[in-house]
């Protein structure tokens, strides 16, 4: 299901995780040349894509939300 990004934090290791409407998180790893995402890596870009939505595979599979 498509869920809409509604913020952003760190993870322990430093990589950015989309926090979804949902309640879920996703990572969002700019690692070039495997995962392009450059957007992540300044406040403007992460800004720019609040509201975008990304597939929540943790609702599709019915989880639990990782946070309230």
């Amino acid at each position: 299901m498509d869920r809409p990004i509604v913020g952003f934090h760190l993870d322990e290791q430093g990589d950015w995780v989309a926090e979804l409407a949902c309640g879920h998180d996703q990572h969002v790893r700019h690692d070039p040349p495997w995962t392009n995402r450059p957007w992540t890596q300044t406040p403007e870009g992460r800004a720019a894509v609040l509201g975008r939505t990304l597939a929540c595979r943790k609702c599709d599979q019915d989880a639990a939300a990782d946070r309230a």
